[in-house]
C-alpha cells in the first residue's frame, strides 16, 4: 500500500486525520513513524505559507507524499486575532499551554458584548508531491466566543473548548458532535473531503 506522511506533531490532529482518512487506501504515517524529530519554524503569515512550509520541508526530509496544515482562531473584535500565532499568542518565546491559552482569550473577551462576540477557527491543508507537486484546501467553521469554556478538555485543541456553535446549542468539541453534526461542522472533516480525490488521484 502506498504511503502518505501527516506531518503534525500533535496527537489530536493526527488521530482525527487517521479517522477521516480511513477509507482511503493509503498507509498513513506519522513523523516518529519515519524518524523525523526536527521541527520547522512557522515563518509565514499567512496559515497557507505556513501550512505549505511545512509539508514541503517534510516531504523532501523524507522522500513522501507529505500532508502538514496550520490553522488557528480568528475573532472578529480583536480584528482576526490570534491567527497565525495561535499557539504563541501570549508568550511569543514558546508555544502557549491549552490552559493559558484558554483563559486568555476569556480575558480578552470580558468586555466585549455578547452581539461582538463572533469568531472562526479556520484551517488549510497542504498536500506536497515528492515531484513538487503543491496542492492546498482551506475550511472554516464559524461561532462565538462564550462567557465560559466547556468543560470539556482535549489535548491539543484548546479554542474547540471556547468556541460555541448556536445553532447546535453545542461548543466545537469533535467527540460531543453527533455524525451528522460532525459531517456538517468539521472543518478539518470538510478540508480533507477536498484533498481526498487528489491524493486518490495522485498516490493510491
Amino acid at each position: 500500500m502506498k504511503k502518505l506522511l501527516i506531518a503534525t506533531t500533535n496527537p489530536g490532529k493526527l488521530a482525527e486525520i487517521r479517522e477521516f482518512l480511513s477509507d482511503v487506501p493509503l498507509t498513513l504515517l506519522s513523523l516518529s513513524d519515519v524518524g523525523i524529530v526536527d521541527a520547522v519554524e512557522e515563518t509565514g503569515i499567512t496559515f497557507e505559507e505556513n501550512a505549505v512550509l511545512k509539508a514541503k520541508h517534510y516531504a523532501k526530509e523524507s522522500d513522501l507524499p507529505t500532508l502538514a496544515d496550520d490553522g488557528g482562531l480568528e475573532i472578529d473584535a480583536l480584528s482576526g486575532e490570534p491567527g497565525v500565532k495561535s499557539h504563541r499568542w501570549i508568550h511569543k518565546d514558546r508555544e502557549d499551554t491549552d490552559e493559558e491559552l484558554i483563559q486568555y482569550t476569556l480575558d480578552r473577551m470580558k468586555d466585549i458584548v455578547d452581539a461582538n462576540r463572533g469568531a472562526q477557527l479556520r484551517l488549510v491543508l497542504a498536500l506536497v508531491l515528492p515531484s513538487g507537486e503543491v496542492f492546498t484546501s482551506e475550511e472554516k467553521v464559524r461561532g462565538i466566543i462564550p462567557r465560559k469554556a466547556s468543560e470539556y478538555r482535549r489535548k491539543g485543541f484548546p479554542y474547540r473548548s471556547l468556541l460555541f456553535l448556536p445553532e447546535i446549542n453545542k461548543y466545537y468539541n469533535h467527540d460531543e458532535l453527533t455524525v451528522a453534526e460532525t459531517e456538517t461542522y468539521n472543518h478539518r472533516k470538510k478540508a480533507l473531503e477536498i484533498i481526498k480525490p487528489i491524493l486518490k488521484l495522485k498516490i493510491c
